[in-house]
C-alpha cells in the first residue's frame, strides 16, 4: 500500500483526527514490540534527511536524557560504509524510499537496521530486520501529519527504549493539538502579517526545540518561499544574531530565549516567541503560548504553530502551496508508483 498525497488544506483539516488515531495506532505497536522483547540494548541512532531528521531531535533529547546514548545523523553527510558499531541504526524516512536512507542500510549488519516509515512497504522498510510503520497516512507534499505523526513514532520509541515507559501526556495530546490549532488558528492572519515584505526569516530553538527550527525553517522554504535558516539557541548567539535585521526572528523555548526574543526586539527586530511562559506582549514581540508537554509532545504542537502559520503567509504572500519549484531525480528510489516527494 502507497500512503496518497492531499492538498496541503485538506491535510491540515483531518490532521487532528489522523494524529489522534495515529497516537493509537503507533503506541499500540510499540508496546507490542517492547513485549516482545525488542527495543533493547545500545541507544539508536537516527538517521534521515530533511524533515525526518528534524523529527527526530526531541526523541534523542529524551533518550540522551534518560542516560541513554543516542544521536541523529543527516543520512547523506558521512563516509560509507557505516563503522562497525553494536547501535542500532534508525533509518527515517517518510516515502520509505528515500536514497541516502537506504544506502546507509545497506551498508550495515540486516540486524541492525530499524525503519520508521509511513509507507510501508517500502524500499526502506523492505531492508530493515524491524518496523514502524505510521499507517500508510495520507499527507501533503509539504508534510503535515506525516512529520507529526514521525515525531510521534520516535518519540514513543525514544521513551519505551531499554525498559522505558510511554508519557502518561500522549492520551490528553489530541485534545491540546485541537485547542492549539483553534487558539492559533484565530490569530493566524495577525501573526502572517508580520512576514508581510519579509524575504528572510531566523528560526531558533532549543534542546529538543532544535527541530521544531529545523523543520519550520524548512516548511517556509518550501511553502512560502522565504529564505529561512533554523538552528540551535547557543549557535545562534554565537555570532549568527549578529546579522539580525530584516527579517522575522521565530524562537521555541523558555527563559534563554526569552531574553534573546527581547533583546531581539528592544534592537527593532520583529520576533514571534512560541513557548509555554506567561510571557506579556511587547512592541515588536509577539508571543505563542503552548501548554506545557514532554518533549516530543511539545515538538508535535510547536510543528502544528509552523504548518498554521506558513500556510497563512503563502495565502497572504500569494504563494500557491502546492507547486513546487525544482524535482530531484537522485533523492527517491522508484518502486514503480512514484510521484512527487517532499520530506524524506
Amino acid at each position: 500500500m502507497v500512503a496518497d498525497y492531499i492538498t496541503y488544506a485538506s491535510a491540515r483539516a483531518t490532521q487532528a483526527d489522523a494524529l489522534e488515531a495515529a497516537i493509537a495506532r503507533i503506541s499500540e505497536e510499540v508496546l507490542r514490540q517492547q513485549d516482545a522483547g525488542g527495543l533493547r540494548g545500545p541507544g539508536p541512532i537516527f538517521v534521515g534527511i530533511g524533515a525526518s531528521l528534524a523529527a527526530a531531535s526531541a526523541p534523542v533529547w529524551t533518550l540522551r536524557s534518560r542516560g541513554i546514548h543516542s544521536w541523529r545523523l543527516g543520512a547523506g553527510d558521512y563516509p560509507l560504509p557505516w563503522p562497525l558499531s553494536v547501535h542500532p541504526i534508525v533509518g527515517i524516512s517518510q516515502s520509505g524510499k528515500s536514497t541516502e536512507t537506504l544506502a546507509v542500510f545497506e551498508s550495515i549488519a540486516p540486524e541492525l537496521r530499524y525503519a520508521v516509515v509511513n509507507t510501508h512497504p517500502s524500499p526502506v522498510s523492505t531492508l530493515a530486520a524491524t518496523t514502524l510503520s505510521l499507517g500508510n497516512i495520507p499527507d501533503s507534499y509539504a508534510s503535515t501529519i506525516g512529520y507529526t505523526a514521525t515525531v510521534t513514532g520516535l518519540g514513543m520509541l525514544a521513551e519505551a527504549w531499554d525498559g522505558g515507559a510511554l508519557d502518561a501526556g500522549w492520551q490528553s495530546l489530541p485534545e491540546l493539538f485541537r485547542w492549539t490549532e483553534q487558539t492559533v488558528g484565530a490569530r493566524a492572519a495577525e501573526l502572517a502579517a508580520t512576514f508581510a515584505g519579509r524575504v528572510t526569516a531566523d528560526f531558533v530553538g532549543a534542546g529538543p526545540s532544535v527541530g521544531s527550527a529545523e523543520a519550520g525553517a524548512l516548511l517556509f522554504r518550501e511553502v512560502a518561499r522565504v529564505h529561512a535558516a533554523g538552528m540551535s539557541t547557543r549557535q545562534y548567539l554565537h555570532g549568527s544574531m549578529e546579522s539580525a535585521g530584516g527579517g522575522v526572528h521565530v524562537l521555541f523555548g523558555e527563559e534563554r530565549e526569552l531574553d534573546a526574543a527581547r533583546m531581539l526586539a528592544d534592537a527593532g527586530h520583529s520576533v514571534i516567541l512560541i513557548t509555554s511562559l506567561e510571557v506579556p506582549e511587547a512592541e515588536r514581540l509577539q508571543v505563542v503560548a503552548l501548554p506545557s508537554v514532554a518533549p516530543n509532545q511539545r515538538a508535535i504542537l510547536e510543528a502544528l504553530v509552523m504548518q498554521i502559520l506558513v500556510g497563512e503567509v503563502a495565502t497572504q504572500a500569494g504563494v500557491e502551496i502546492e507547486e513546487f519549484v525544482f524535482f530531484h531525480t537522485d533523492t527517491k528510489v522508484s518502486d514503480g508508483t512514484d510521484t512527487k516527494v517532499a520530506d524524506g
